[in-house]
């Protein structure tokens, strides 16, 4: 069986098909947090041959406990560029680009969405997720979108559904007013989990305050940081064991439409694109 070795242990799974469409594809993450970092990385060691990452923020001391590329000595430095060095070390051939920079309406046009075969939205600002899914549905890329990973524990109530079926989610709840407001028809697939605990302790320590952990931070372009935490009217607790897995499930989804797509593709009869909205997913 001829083919990379390091996705030799995938190929027995998916076959070659998969994994030469895979490193064909073009993937795009907009968030490298909790859930996009380990979505990246997942990616990466799953063959995808053009990834790009996307995050204007830094690394905080309080990322380490769940985000894959924050340590204790990356503090103030950002999150995409940091990411990138620890992913060209898994796959060589897999071309990525680090893009320090805030997904928001006024900068959308700087992405061409169109461009890329599948989208995952890992961002937790409303009005640029919004933004970014109708963007994206329009653009015939195929969007994978998480919900929200805060305020959770168990694993096991994770779940991959239609936007329009996720339940007992306060973002997706959110997210489904704004899009029906902005009159969209579309569809696409999230991960998400209807536990949402309480917090046990609070804080008041945010980035952005004269509390914060971490020391102050100005782009090397002398660009304008977007302190996020700074703007958040309350800090949820996060756990590794629940972002992980939502950035996991999320990168499966595209591995999930890979294998789907691929036998048609070699055949070289038509399929349905990689823009269908992806709501075909294997049992």
């Amino acid at each position: 069986m001829a083919g990379n070795p390091l996705f030799q242990r995938l190929q027995l799974l998916t076959g070659a098909p998969a994994i030469e469409l895979l490193g064909r594809s073009r993937a795009i993450v907009f968030g490298l947090g909790g859930v996009g970092s380990w979505a990246a990385e997942a990616l990466v060691r799953s063959g995808v041959g053009h990834l790009t990452l996307v995050d204007n923020d830094v690394v905080c001391i309080t990322n380490v406990n769940r985000q894959l590329q924050a340590t204790t000595r990356n503090v103030g430095k950002g999150k995409a560029d940091e990411l990138k060095a620890r992913l060209v070390t898994l796959n060589p051939r897999c071309r990525i680009e680090a893009v320090q920079k805030v997904y928001e309406p006024a900068a959308a046009d700087e992405f061409d969405l169109g461009s890329y075969d599948y989208v995952l939205d890992c961002i937790d600002s409303i009005t640029n997720k919004v933004d970014l899914i109708v963007r994206t549905c329009a653009s015939g890329a195929t969007l994978f979108s998480s919900m929200g990973a805060a305020s959770k524990l168990d694993p096991t109530q994770i779940k991959v559904a239609s936007v329009w079926e996720t339940t007992g989610c306060p973002l997706a709840r959110i997210i489904r007013q704004k899009l029906r407001s902005a009159g969209f028809a579309g569809d696409f697939l999230t991960v998400f989990s209807p536990e949402v605990l309480p917090p046990v302790e609070s804080t008041s320590v945010a980035c952005g305050t004269h509390q914060c952990f971490c020391p102050s931070f100005t782009p090397d372009d002398g660009s304008e940081h977007k302190d996020w935490c700074s703007t958040k009217k309350i800090i949820n607790g996060s756990a590794v064991h629940i972002t992980a897995v939502f950035g996991m499930m999320l990168a499966g989804l595209v591995v999930q439409d890979a294998v789907r797509r691929a036998p048609a593709e070699a055949a070289g009869v038509a399929e349905a694109p990689a823009g269908d909205g992806g709501l075909q997913t294997l049992e």
